[in-house]
């Protein structure tokens, strides 16, 4: 297993706060939890292309950074759901201006004419 940048305190900051979402459904885990506890079965349906074991591996690892919060309850069937911890919701709220940032940028690489 390989040394976790977020825990070496001789790296920048930006990076320590990109290896916690790295990846390609982080982020998209992040927004909607923004909106509150899901269940795994949900949050797959919601993200067309993602694996159950990627899913289960994505949020394992956010569990870990202190970003979600794991709740199995006890009844039958198990149940489980995912949310935000207050750390995860502090990033969520970090990343929204990135997230305007960005949708500004495609709207002038639409707008720039073709090379």
């Amino acid at each position: 297993m390989r040394r976790s940048r977020t825990r070496d305190t001789e790296v920048c900051g930006v990076t320590a706060a990109i290896d916690s979402i790295d990846g390609k459904w982080k982020p998209s885990l992040l927004w909607l939890l923004e909106a509150g506890p899901r269940r795994p079965g949900e949050l797959r349906r919601q993200l067309s292309g993602i694996s159950e074991k990627v899913l289960t591996q994505a949020l394992r690892d956010m569990e870990a950074e202190g970003l979600v919060h794991r709740q199995v309850f006890d009844e039958l069937p198990l149940r489980t759901e995912y949310s935000l911890t207050p750390v995860g919701r502090e990033l969520s709220e970090i990343l929204a201006p990135l997230s305007d940032w960005g949708h500004r940028r495609l709207d002038r690489l639409g707008a720039a004419p073709p090379a």
